[in-house]
């Protein structure tokens, strides 16, 4: 369905709902699978390791399998809200443009999933570095534009394992596949809206996109530190194949 023959939304006549689903999105992202998985193990991942309750420090006291399990299950928490936000919205478009609602939908959700798990409510405001909810985010949302997107997603995602095994620094992997992602992702948009570069809902979903970037970058600023200092954690992929004490 091409944006001619969409359905017009006005912003005015349709702005609480994208407040309920921001809300409602705030409170996914607020759920934390490695501290359920955690307990489930009989412990606490908030205090085991580096205290973060996400998917690296969950591989680094679990093991691979564990951590894998942390990753893909935050993967579909950032993901599905993102995808929900698109089916809803798609057979919308702005009034008077032809920006489609899904593209701006599915990023505000997302973010606020994103939001939820690195700021969340229910834990003191003290969650994990959203890099994996971030990654299934983008995965899902340019699956929303072409379908093979996601194998380009799923190849840049391979790249960054790679990246992280050879050299063992996995915060810098995660932060430059997000940043790879969020770029690709940019450059679709200005590819489909050539037109419209300076109407305000493309400029909106670009800030959405930094400000996506901006939250995992802040959230990793200590990691950034320590790697600019020399005294960065090591993430050794083949060391983690067994859990940690066989926990």
């Amino acid at each position: 369905m091409t944006g001619e023959n969409l359905r017009e939304l006005t912003v005015a006549g349709s702005w609480y709902y994208f407040l309920i689903g921001a809300v409602v999105c705030y409170f996914i992202g607020c759920f934390n699978f490695a501290v359920l998985i955690s307990r489930f193990k009989k412990h606490d991942i908030r205090v085991e390791g580096s205290g973060n309750p996400g998917t690296m420090n969950m591989t680094r006291t679990f093991g691979l399998k564990i951590g894998a399990v942390n990753f893909f299950c935050d993967v579909f928490k950032g993901g599905f809200p993102a995808l929900i936000g698109w089916i809803i919205f798609k057979d919308f478009r702005f009034a008077g443009t032809y920006f489609q609602v899904s593209d701006f939908a599915r990023y505000l959700f997302g973010l606020c999933v994103v939001i939820g798990h690195i700021f969340p409510v229910t834990m003191k405001f003290k969650g994990g570095k959203g890099i994996a909810s971030t990654m299934g985010l983008f995965a899902f949302s340019l699956a929303c534009d072409k379908w093979w997107y996601f194998l380009i997603a799923v190849a840049l995602l391979i790249g960054v394992l790679l990246y992280i095994v050879f050299t063992e620094m996995g915060s810098m992997g995660s932060l430059l596949g997000v940043t790879g992602l969020s770029v690709f992702q940019a450059s679709v948009f200005i590819t489909k809206y050539p037109s419209m570069l300076s109407n305000g809902f493309v400029a909106a979903v670009m800030m959405i996109l930094f400000a996506i970037n901006f939250l995992t970058w802040f959230a990793h600023r200590k990691n950034i530190f320590r790697l600019l200092a020399g005294g960065e954690h090591r993430t050794s992929v083949r060391k983690h194949k067994k859990a940690r004490g066989q926990n």
